[in-house]
């Protein structure tokens, strides 16, 4: 009989993970920071927070989602942008429910702590970098 996890790959899969987070994190950042006048207004006009949440928030994204891809700073990274998330959930989301409103917010929250508890996998920037010394 054939084991159905025969084949598995740990460090692979936390790739795909990494891979998923940094490239929705790197493109919203980065949506944001292109667009800083509707991000201003979101935020200040919708969210009633300051200016600086709005800055803070479009350079973690992008600049965690970066992390994230490359696999460097991720239990820090992934503190923080799962702090981002909550925040997101509170503020925007929760009232719109479950299903359509927060549900990928939490998968992107969770996801945040899981490469934050268990670590980046083999696969990062820093594996391809020479050894010092």
């Amino acid at each position: 009989m054939v084991k159905l996890t025969q084949y598995k790959n740990t460090d692979l899969g936390l790739f795909l993970v990494r891979l998923g987070i940094g490239l929705v994190f790197i493109i919203h950042g980065w949506m944001k920071l292109s667009d800083m006048t509707g991000t201003l207004s979101f935020f200040v006009d919708m969210l009633h927070v300051g200016a600086f949440w709005a800055y803070l928030v479009a350079w973690v994204e992008f600049l965690g989602g970066l992390s994230m891809l490359l696999g460097v700073w991720t239990y820090w990274t992934g503190v923080i942008l799962a702090i981002n998330m909550v925040f997101a959930i509170v503020l925007v989301k929760v009232g719109k429910g479950f299903a359509g409103g927060y549900e990928f917010d939490l998968l992107l929250l969770l996801a945040s702590l899981a490469i934050a508890t268990v670590g980046p996998g083999k696969y990062t920037a820093e594996s391809v970098l020479p050894k010092k010394g």
